[in-house]
């Protein structure tokens, strides 16, 4: 068998791995702790044992012993290597939390669906209508200023803002609000109501 191995021999390191595989194993698990890292020393050892395997004296009693040294070393170099890695990582700076966009999404999927049905309803109001909700609707003005800014009265500004608003309304499907009073229009614009219409 030592001469087998020592010569590079294919079936002497196979018959060796069959015998003393499950002993440097076991080894292995019990140095680690764990399954896969006893499985990667299995492998380590049995490469290391092929590179070493001039060092082999012709002469003496079964390589456990050998096979069980070198064992220990991959071990102990994989344990090194484990700490090295870890140190290093924790010199890195930590990653920087990326927050869930899962929420944004789909909100602005939910946006998008209302908009749809807002820019088609909005599609179907006369242009003067569209034009007295650009102004005091999405642009802030008042009646006085979307007046002057169309050349209109203030008068037909708001009958065209009330009805438009209507009209918008029943377009997406919103009740009538209950009797809301629009505040005085020498101070304020006609503001959104519920529903941003």
């Amino acid at each position: 068998m030592r001469a087998g191995v020592r010569a590079g021999d294919p079936d002497a390191f196979g018959v060796l791995f069959d015998g003393d595989a499950r002993a440097v194993y076991n080894l292995a698990f019990r140095l680690t702790g764990s399954w896969q890292d006893a499985e990667e020393v299995v492998a380590l050892t049995f490469l290391e044992a092929w590179r070493l395997r001039g060092r082999v004296e012709p002469d003496g009693g079964p390589l456990r012993p050998w096979l069980l040294g070198i064992a220990v070393n991959v071990t102990r170099n994989l344990a090194r290597a484990a700490r090295r890695h870890r140190a290093a990582m924790d010199r890195l700076p930590p990653a920087p939390v990326v927050p869930d966009f899962a929420d944004d999404v789909a909100a602005r999927i939910d946006d998008t669906a209302r908009l749809a049905v807002v820019r088609a309803a909005f599609g179907r109001l006369r242009p003067g209508e569209q034009e007295v909700i650009a102004l005091c609707v999405w642009s802030g003005l008042d009646y006085a200023a979307a007046a002057q800014a169309l050349g209109i009265p203030v008068g037909t500004v708001r009958s065209r803002l009330s009805r438009a608003r209507r009209k918008l309304r029943a377009l997406a499907g919103e009740p009538e609000p209950g009797g809301e009073q629009v505040e005085d229009d020498r101070h304020a614009a006609a503001q959104p109501q519920h529903g941003g219409i």
